[in-house]
């Protein structure tokens, strides 16, 4: 699209590590690109540690390498997932999921949200095509068959022939577009920080379901692990205001000594759980991807991988609409676009939501529900072996 600096083909709104890794996917292109992000440039550049571990998929780890992001992330940040264990209160039953004997091959990796970020950001500085536009928030966007305009707060406005919202599950750009989402505030928070433990995580996820609470506990670096601890937004706050001492001294409580004495590896952080599903994943000359469009409860663990995926796929079709000369914003195109994470994300979707369901209730006949729908999975070797491939792929 020619015009003056701020005519684009594309505006993404949203320089997470999904807008990103769109604006990544879309340099192979000429596509004229700009990603409008309300943080500053120095955040964006130097991402802080957030907390937030992300599971990758095998599939994932593939797109991240074909954008060349993979083998720049330290090896030091990628810690193999060699298995994991799935408890129900004080029961020392597990469901167990693990690699294939013999295979050799973790079911997948661990690495920071800050480390993508910050290699993501770095292939995005060093591509022509995109423009970074940091420390504005998009206050208006209206869009028609022909174009999209986005106003800045700053009174700047930009014209695109496509709009892509990428800016979190509350996306304040699916709101302008007039798209409605199903939001479900779950009154809970996630609170969650690196710790030292006396015992060996052999590369092996925990997680258990207990009164009131969930516990993770993620294996990163020998001897240290991500723990994730869900529980109503007031004990969260509670618990967050403690000092360190009282703070790891619940910690070992909660955790029944699980993996021994505790030490704090880093600070702490706290996330509410809210999870989202569009009413649509497009408009005229619009779409939406990650967390704007689907935003995933974190108890699978899969919300980047289902956003990488589906960013892929959006790509995929703007460079083959570019290579066939047509209509980068086709509604038919959108439209598959559409059909076609709803049919891949909409099965986990809703079985997570059942899970949470089903793992969050606090009458006996739940916990007793919970013991034996462990039991009865681990004893089904297909349903094992199907989640352990899913979490492969």
């Amino acid at each position: 699209m020619a015009g003056s600096d701020d005519s684009f083909d594309i505006v993404i709104v949203g320089g997470g590590p999904v807008g990103l890794s769109f604006a990544a996917s879309l340099g192979q292109s000429e596509l004229k690109v700009a990603v409008v992000e309300q943080q500053p440039l120095e955040r964006l550049a130097d991402p802080a540690f957030d907390g937030r571990e992300i599971a990758l998929t095998h599939a994932s780890i593939r797109i991240l390498r074909e954008l060349g992001a993979w083998d720049a992330i330290p090896a030091s940040h990628k810690s193999p997932l060699q298995g994991a264990r799935v408890l129900n209160g004080s029961s020392p039953f597990a469901l167990c999921f693990d690699s294939p004997r013999g295979s050799g091959e973790p079911l997948g990796f661990l690495v920071p949200n800050c480390g993508i970020r910050d290699v993501l950001f770095k292939i995005i500085r060093l591509q022509d095509h995109a423009q970074l536009i940091c420390g504005h928030s998009v206050v208006d966007a209206a869009t028609s068959h022909k174009r999209a305009v986005i106003t800045l707060s700053d009174g700047r406005r930009l014209t695109a022939r496509l709009l892509v919202a990428a800016d979190s599950r509350l996306s304040a750009t699916r709101d302008l577009l007039g798209i409605g989402a199903d939001i479900n505030r779950l009154g809970k928070a996630m609170l969650i920080c690196r710790v030292r433990h006396e015992r060996a995580h052999h590369q092996i996820a925990v997680e258990w379901f207990d009164h009131h609470q969930t516990i993770a506990m993620l294996p990163l670096m020998e001897g240290v692990s991500s723990l994730l601890l869900t529980l109503h937004l007031n004990e969260a706050d509670r618990l967050l205001a403690l000092d360190d001492d009282l703070f790891l001294r619940e910690l070992t409580n909660r955790c029944r000594g699980r993996l021994g004495e505790l030490t704090l590896a880093s600070n702490r952080h706290s996330y509410p759980l809210v999870t989202t599903w569009a009413h649509k994943f497009w408009a005229p000359s619009a779409a939406l991807i990650g967390d704007a469009a689907i935003g995933m409860h974190p108890v699978t663990a899969h919300g980047f991988n289902i956003s990488l995926s589906g960013q892929k796929q959006l790509a995929h079709r703007i460079l083959t609409a570019c290579r066939d000369r047509r209509d980068i914003a086709d509604p038919d195109m959108l439209h598959g676009y559409e059909s076609c994470l709803r049919r891949s994300a909409a099965p986990l979707y809703n079985a997570t939501n059942l899970l949470v369901g089903l793992y969050s209730g606090e009458h006996l006949a739940a916990r007793l529900a919970r013991h034996a729908g462990l039991r009865f999975a681990q004893y089904l070797p297909f349903v094992r072996h199907g989640i352990s491939a899913m979490l492969r792929r």
